[in-house]
């Protein structure tokens, strides 16, 4: 009979997309146990799921030998600390992006991913969407031509998220990592190794939390020219600090030597795939729509179920999850690379060693 993970949630955040797992009998994964400072939120999640334990402590979880698997879904500045201690228990660990605030936080985690020899994911939520997915798929078949460049960006009022995640302005949430890491990491999917990144940002003196008045005080706004080491060029604009816009969340575009195609996503609003083929006489872009996706924290537990079935067969395989600890941790060195780009305005090297 093939083994079964017991999972360990630290989070109940977007942690509680981690649940619906135990009713999937396709997914070699059960949770089991969570953490979480709300003891309120904590003795209702495990009831109505029925689930074996739930404590403020995350560190009586890495130390249960009957947990195989430890999920951080906590606050980005604690990641780093989260994942190292269930690491250096031997646990395996599925990480919500960011994978850690920092290039050297992301060298650790790699260290110790090798020295444990234990399977390490990043939750990188754009990966799984469907419509982005579909983008891979045209991608990977050719129909684009040779694809020479690629542009992404991720742009959401941050506000209202304050509102309901105070700890995002309190702590706070390094937007360079949590979230320009979303188009950063989608454009890597795609071309690779980045080489270089030249960056610029600007802070956003109305990005203050509705609840207390505070201000977020850094760089909120980006716009990131990349070269990849393949030659291939993109850019990568994240905007957080900003009324939200009149036009989709979410977006990855290519332009090949055959084609164009653009992927769009909002939260539960859905999105689609716009694609125009230079075989098309008239360049009549065609469409196709996908419905919004409306389960769990943000919308995003269909998402969170299609990368656990990718970490179950890893697990199962003993193959590499994707993306990866190798992967997570070069997304954090290019966002890194971008963020010294806006301080020192130089072109910057990206650090790919791991």
């Amino acid at each position: 009979m093939a083994k079964t993970y017991a999972m360990g949630v630290i989070g109940l955040g977007m942690g509680i997309n981690m649940l619906p797992v135990n009713k999937r009998n396709d997914i070699p994964i059960n949770v089991t146990q969570i953490c979480d400072l709300n003891e309120a939120a904590l003795k209702k999640t495990q009831s109505e799921y029925n689930l074996d334990r739930c404590t403020t402590d995350y560190m009586e979880m890495v130390n249960d030998t009957s947990l195989d698997i430890i999920g951080v879904f906590s606050p980005d500045p604690l990641h780093f600390e989260h994942c190292e201690a269930a690491l250096k228990a031997g646990k395996h660990v599925l990480c919500t992006k960011p994978m850690v605030v920092s290039l050297e936080e992301s060298k650790e985690i790699v260290r110790l991913v090798k020295e444990k020899g234990v399977k390490f994911m990043v939750g990188q939520t754009m990966r799984y969407e469907p419509q982005f997915a579909a983008l891979r798929d045209l991608f990977d078949s050719g129909d684009l031509g040779d694809v020479f460049m690629g542009q992404a960006h991720y742009i959401h009022d941050m506000r209202p998220v304050y509102a309901a995640t105070p700890w995002r302005i309190n702590m706070p949430q390094d937007m360079v990592y949590g979230g320009l890491s979303h188009p950063i990491d989608a454009l890597r999917w795609f071309f690779g190794d980045v080489d270089e990144v030249h960056a610029v940002g600007s802070k956003a003196p109305m990005l203050k939390c509705p609840n207390t008045g505070k201000h977020y005080e850094d760089y909120a706004n980006y716009m990131v020219n990349l070269k990849f080491k393949n030659g291939l060029v993109a850019s990568a604009f994240g905007a957080f600090g900003v009324v939200e816009p009149p036009q989709p969340m979410m977006g990855i575009s290519l332009f090949g030597t055959s084609g164009s195609s653009t992927a769009e996503f909002a939260d539960f609003l859905g999105g689609k795939v716009t694609t125009v083929l230079d075989h098309f006489e008239d360049k009549k872009p065609v469409e196709d729509l996908y419905p919004p996706e409306t389960e769990g924290a943000f919308g995003h537990g269909r998402t969170s179920i299609r990368y656990l079935i990718d970490f179950g067969i890893a697990l199962t395989n003993d193959t590499l999850p994707q993306p990866s600890v190798f992967e997570g941790a070069k997304t954090i060195a290019a966002c890194s690379a971008a963020y010294e780009s806006i301080v020192t305005g130089k072109v910057v090297k990206v650090f790919n060693e791991f």
